[in-house]
């Protein structure tokens, strides 16, 4: 037998991205948001984005080193949950409220359950959720952006309740260029889509996760609003669902790989997001149904797997 046939382990196809790779390209996609950011609220906004970034890859160091593990921390990801957690901060918080939610963010929910890729929901937003409900006055104290910081109320909380839009609510223009008050990355929603069609283009997500979340609750906002497409254009770039539905649900680790069960995934985001938003005691509806469908994402990908090809039951 003149020829050997040779058997490796998989995957038999390889790529030439690396995490490091992907996660730069994530924070480039973030540097206009970032930028907006620190344009609308100054140095409250700088301060919470350093301190958030700064905890995420020291907590990550020290854990590891500690655990007498690899450090990672040149990978990138650390950085990327420090800079998500910021944008789910206001920037009235005070400094110890980005500090411990990057301790929880990393060491509770990536690290304790073995680090890059194993963790079971979105860090960020798990932290986010964490400190919603510890501290609910400090992460609900938004401020208008500019040098003066009044408190403000979120636009959410002028529709709540409503089905139409009040004439003192936000300006649909200014909620999408972040002339508004909110958390850091909840403020301008071209910026944050600007970022996800960097993302698309190259490849770093999949247009599905966001585009049916996005249209699940375009679709439920124009049904409950009585087809008042300015009361569904305002629910859209309102709140967090630019910046969940294209930077959070979109995470590798905790949402599913198969194209049906992004589907299912993404419209579970969406109806609950709506649910929430529509009938529940507060304005906001992201963080809360990424959260439920991230633990519903192993049984979607049971239910969603295409059958292996010779396998019978």
């Amino acid at each position: 037998m003149e020829g050997k046939l040779i058997v490796s382990s998989s995957p038999h196809i390889r790529v030439e991205n690396t995490i490091q790779k992907v996660m730069l390209d994530v924070i480039i996609a973030l540097l206009p948001a970032t930028v907006g950011a620190l344009y609308y609220f100054r140095l409250n906004g700088a301060k919470i984005i350093l301190l958030s970034v700064l905890t995420a890859i020291i907590s990550e160091m020290i854990f590891q080193k500690i655990r007498k593990q690899p450090v990672t921390i040149n990978d990138l990801s650390a950085v990327v949950t420090g800079l998500l957690l910021a944008f789910n901060i206001p920037a009235s918080a005070p400094w110890w409220i980005p500090v411990l939610g990057s301790m929880i963010a990393i060491i509770v929910v990536k690290q304790f359950f073995g680090g890059v890729g194993h963790n079971f929901m979105n860090p960020a937003l798990a932290a986010r959720i964490m400190l919603m409900i510890s501290y609910t006055g400090r992460m609900t104290s938004w401020v208008k952006p500019g040098v003066d910081a009044r408190t403000t109320a979120t636009p959410l909380s002028f529709v709540k309740g409503m089905t139409e839009i009040p004439s003192n609510a936000p300006k649909i223009m200014d909620m999408l260029f972040g002339n508004i008050g909110g958390s850091l990355g909840e403020t301008s929603a071209i910026l944050l889509i600007l970022g996800g069609i960097y993302l698309v283009y190259r490849g770093i997500i999949s247009i599905q996760i966001p585009a049916v979340y996005i249209g699940t609750v375009a679709v439920a906002s124009l049904l409950y609003g009585q087809f008042n497409f300015e009361f569904m254009i305002y629910h859209l770039l309102a709140g967090g669902l630019m910046l969940g539905a294209i930077y959070m649900a979109t995470d590798y680790a905790s949402a599913p790989v198969t194209p049906k069960g992004r589907i299912i995934f993404a419209l579970g985001c969406g109806i609950l997001t709506s649910v929430i938003r529509f009938y529940g005691n507060y304005p906001e509806g992201v963080g809360f149904s990424i959260l439920l469908m991230n633990i519903a994402a192993p049984l979607i990908e049971k239910y969603t797997s295409p059958r292996v090809f010779g396998e019978v039951k």
